[in-house]
């Protein structure tokens, strides 16, 4: 009789441990027993049995149907098929065509005996239940160990080796390999100096550095996911995804994000500093915030600066011609497409904003703005109105006569236990005056560190305003011989936004002050918000080129 041995494994590690080749073994020895002839031998080596859409399974099939062979031999059920209603499924097809399935671990159903139908049902219902088994201890594993640190997937990002759990090196972990970590920190380097990845791309390739995968180009979406990726700054994430049932009958299941929440941090070495990694990402978000394309160069400076104040989003750009042929342009809000505001009843109010008219107003306060940089620390000059200012040299007075209430209340606690043990007082006198000493000790070391770290915001405070003078020196001498795309530069530079609200507008600055204070440890906080803003005056006209309304602008500092 001419057979055909079908053999299956689902990972490609059981396929490199041999263990279709045992199979493969066990099923000629049978054959040869039995003096058949083999006329094929069909393999699906690490595809699950959770499917049908094996190749090896369905060229077996095109066979038995063309009629090639007259029996086919197989170890067990489960090698068929894991699930119970696929296993009924072949094996009914393959009868159909005339082709018997004989197992060699299992009752031969060529007997049609009942018991044995029944048994090789069974069989295939454990099978099933053990493959969800299986599965879920498997998962249940990779969970334990990515929440105590191991890194459980195989494949390693671009730049690190995975070093595999042993006695000798502990748990699996991730190992910077320098030649592919000298590549990425290139990529963050020129990414945050502002080159596009198409550039970035052309380099590489020109420089003859292999891809992730080895080939001799750089694709942009390899470049892309390089740079989001958190495992260069020493972050790599377990358990992102979950598998879902498709909505399409192409693919059963599909992968979905988890919550962010969800997610398990595994940590690593890092390639690249977080400020590394923040600057490229903020380049990314600039490239798709100011896009030149479908831009008229000196035009619409404030591009992606200006919200509207009433809805809180960002506003478009698009110009319109006048009655007598004359071309304006405009900032709108997004919500005045009732689409995108939510309903005719959230459409914005707020009418249109003449683009020249804004551009060069804010343009012209910014530039008062840093031509006196008192200004730009008005913030602080309205929270001094509100509390003293204090002194350097009454601090430091203040300080040296703390530190000599603390050293004398520390003699005093060492007087008391040598009168002690002199025999002086008894030990409650001792204790009572012990608790005094050691409370106005304490209350004493609680005022100097608060006088301290007042101290130390007066320095920063001192600090922070030769800076901004500097700056603002800097940018004096030249303001006045920028043309409009240097003045777009400028103001992307310096302002944080501009949110117009009807006839008033709000500038929000933001300076870069370089360099940073190195002895700067934490964020600095913003002071707290005066009840009276100073606020700088403006008669001009924002909607209309008639017209004199009365105008406001307060100009924020903001470090």
């Amino acid at each position: 009789m001419k057979v055909a041995l079908y053999a299956r494994v689902s990972t490609e590690r059981q396929a490199e441990r041999g263990t279709i080749g045992s199979q493969l073994a066990v099923l000629r020895e049978h054959v040869t027993a039995a003096g058949h002839e083999v006329i094929a031998e069909y393999v699906d080596a690490g595809h699950s049995g959770a499917r049908l859409d094996r190749p090896g399974l369905d060229t077996l099939r095109d066979a038995a149907e063309a009629g090639l062979f007259e029996a086919v031999w197989c170890l067990s059920p489960d090698r068929l098929a894991r699930a119970y209603a696929y296993q009924v499924l072949v094996l009914d097809e393959l009868a159909r065509f005339g082709v018997p399935v004989r197992f060699t671990d299992a009752p031969d159903l060529a007997a049609n005996d009942p018991q044995v139908v029944l048994l090789t049902q069974v069989q295939g219902v454990i099978a099933e239940y053990e493959k969800a088994k299986i599965a879920e201890r498997y998962r249940r594993g990779k969970l334990f160990r990515a929440r105590a640190g191991e890194i459980t997937t195989w494949k390693a990002p671009y730049g690190y080796r995975r070093i595999a759990r042993s006695t000798s090196s502990g748990p699996a972990h991730l190992q910077i390999y320098e030649p592919e970590a000298a590549v990425v920190r290139r990529i963050f380097s020129d990414r945050a100096r502002g080159s596009t990845i198409h550039r970035i791309c052309r380099q590489l390739t020109a420089d003859a550095v292999p891809s992730p995968t080895g080939r001799p180009t750089w694709g942009h979406g390899t470049v892309s996911r390089l740079l989001r990726n958190e495992a260069y700054i020493g972050r790599v994430y377990f358990n992102r995804t979950e598998t879902v049932a498709a909505p399409t009958s192409k693919r059963r299941t599909r992968q979905v994000a988890r919550p962010r929440e969800e997610w398990i941090p595994i940590d690593c070495p890092a390639i690249v500093t977080d400020e590394q990694f923040r600057a490229a990402g903020r380049v990314a978000y600039d490239n798709s915030k100011w896009s030149p394309r479908r831009a008229e160069p000196g035009t619409f400076l404030l591009k992606g600066l200006v919200k509207c104040g009433s809805c809180r989003v960002g506003t478009n750009c698009h110009k319109m011609r006048g009655r007598n042929g004359t071309w304006h342009r405009y900032y709108y809000c997004r919500n005045h497409d009732p689409l995108r505001a939510g309903g005719e009843a959230h459409r914005c109010p707020e009418r249109n904003i003449r683009a020249d008219v804004l551009d060069e107003f804010v343009f012209d306060h910014l530039r008062a703005a840093l031509t006196e940089p008192a200004v730009l620390l008005a913030g602080e000059q309205a929270v001094a109105l509100t509390q003293p200012i204090p002194n350097d040299e009454l601090l430091a007075a203040e300080l040296a006569r703390l530190d000599r209430k603390i050293d004398s209340a520390a003699a005093e606690k060492r007087r008391l236990v040598d009168i002690f043990q002199a025999g002086l007082i008894d030990m409650p006198e001792l204790q009572r005056r012990s608790r005094e000493v050691t409370s106005r000790h304490n209350e004493l070391i609680a005022n100097r560190a608060a006088l301290a770290a007042e101290r130390t915001a007066l320095a920063h405070g001192n600090l922070l305003r030769q800076r901004v003078t500097d700056f603002a020196n800097q940018i004096r001498g030249v303001i006045d011989q920028l043309n409009p795309d240097q003045r777009q530069q400028l103001m992307r530079l310096l302002i944080e936004h501009v949110h117009v609200t009807g006839p008033h507008i709000q500038i929000q600055l933001r300076i870069p002050l370089d360099p940073p204070d190195p002895d700067r440890t934490a964020p600095h906080k913003p002071p707290p918000k005066p009840t009276s803003p100073r606020s700088v005056s403006s008669e001009d006209r924002l909607r209309f080129l008639r017209g004199d309304h009365g105008k406001c602008i307060r100009i924020d500092w903001k470090e």
